[in-house]
């Protein structure tokens, strides 16, 4: 019988998440504070995150571990399956093969809880009460809340109001969790105000919403401390658990990927897959091309400056060197929420200036189109974020039929549409513009 899944056991989950900080050819510039400009300290960060946290944010240790308790959590979805999309290739008549790693099989329907269990569990180990963070399209403020549930945290979500007012259902599952869910920009912080008194209906944007769940934290007296879901480097590292168990995995399918694809709002994801293959490659093992899909409507790789640039629209956050549309950048109301943010992780950013790692802009309606293509052949509807991988993978399956070449291509499927059908039907409606 031929193999189209490759599963792990649950004994074989990786017991350790992978930093590459010590790894980069050129080491990553610190991130300077926001009032003196100065490289920040732990004790700057004090405010916002748990202690554990803000020690992986400066760690130089190659290896970290995982926590018994975050491994426990872990093993309800993880190691999630690798799939071998026979039916696309059949479908796109490439001699390409073609594996997507599913990050759809967790509870919240995403990879984002990988990174969202452990800031809950370290925030309790600290004797956090509340949690507050921002969500684009749902899937981190979904994952967030969940992981509160389990660790009986509080938790704030700023949801871009043009995603709040799209995805009902995505904020239903928030509160479903016990969230409370407010729309952003708002009239709860001073930052949400001030654009409010500008332009009365704007559709916000995850800037700004980081913008108001920072400034929440702050004002709490210190009964809270600040999430969040992508960009940082102790983010990605938690999602390199990703990459990690698709190289068993892709050992399991006697392959290995000549291409890794994965969508890059803020890095997370991307990296999460990407990681694991670099090191290996920087160790002297195989090569790959690895490709980073961006929307076209918020190209901070492709189109971007590799700059300082504050995360967060109001200047409350530390300036981080990366690839950046500026800070105040309001990207267009695509559907692709999750994708919706001006600047990409630092990390990211770096591989990009040493050429590490490709990027590819992407437009709206194409990254339907395979969307569609794919839920047809294998039967999972993608959700926006993740059919920008799903369109370049695509896009390169269809370059191997044209060459002749019998490559091998891997994506990460980031998570399920199934919140998201309204984006659908708006397609199929034809009224979604690039």
């Amino acid at each position: 019988m031929t193999a189209t899944k490759f599963v792990l056991p649950e004994s074989d989950i990786p017991t350790t998440w992978y930093n590459v900080v010590p790894d980069l050819p050129k080491g990553l510039p610190p991130m300077l504070h926001p009032g003196t400009r100065e490289p920040i300290t732990p004790a700057d960060l004090a405010p916002l995150f748990a202690s554990e946290l803000i020690a992986q944010e400066f760690s130089t240790e190659r290896d970290v571990d995982i926590p018994g308790p975050v491994l426990d959590i872990y093993r309800q979805w993880r190691p999630s399956p690798l799939v071998r999309a026979r039916r696309l290739e059949r479908d796109l008549d490439t001699p390409a093969r073609i594996y997507f790693k599913y990050e759809g099989v967790s509870p919240a329907g995403s990879h984002k809880p990988n990174t969202a269990v452990p800031q809950a569990y370290y925030s309790k180990l600290d004797g956090v009460r509340r949690l507050t963070t921002e969500t684009g399209a749902g899937q981190w403020g979904s994952s967030l809340s969940m992981a509160c549930a389990y660790f009986d945290l509080e938790c704030e979500v700023f949801m871009v109001r043009v995603s709040y007012d799209q995805k009902p259902y995505r904020r239903g599952l928030m509160e479903t969790f016990g969230a409370s869910v407010t729309a952003s920009p708002s009239d709860r912080t001073e930052a949400g105000r001030a654009v409010l008194a500008t332009d009365p209906d704007s559709t916000g944007s995850l800037g700004l919403a980081i913008s108001e769940a920072v400034e929440a934290a702050l004002h709490s007296g210190g009964a809270a401390r600040y999430a969040l879901g992508s960009v940082l480097n102790l983010v990605l590292m938690h999602q390199t658990i990703i990459g990690q168990e698709a190289l068993a995995q892709m050992g399991l399918a006697g392959d290995y990927p000549d291409v890794v694809v994965g969508a890059a709002g803020g890095g997370s994801n991307f990296a999460g897959l990407a990681l694991p293959f670099l090191r290996r490659q920087l160790d002297g093992g195989p090569t790959a091309r690895f490709l980073a899909a961006e929307p076209a409507s918020c190209p901070s790789l492709t189109r971007g400056s590799y700059d300082y640039d504050f995360g967060d629209t109001a200047g409350l956050t530390p300036l981080a060197k990366m690839h950046t549309l500026g800070h105040d950048f309001r990207p267009p109301a695509i559907h692709a929420g999750g994708l919706r943010y001006h600047g990409m992780a630092p990390i990211v950013s770096a591989l990009r200036e040493v050429d590490l790692i490709e990027a590819r802009a992407v437009p709206q309606t194409a990254c339907f189109e395979a969307g569609v293509r794919f839920a047809r052949s294998e039967g999972i509807v993608p959700a926006p974020e993740s059919s920008h991988a799903v369109r370049v993978a695509v896009d390169e399956a269809l370059r191997c039929r044209e060459t002749g070449e019998e490559k091998a291509i891997l994506f990460s499927l980031s998570g399920h549409g199934h919140f998201d059908m309204q984006a659908y039907i708006d397609y199929f409606a034809g009224k979604l513009t690039d």
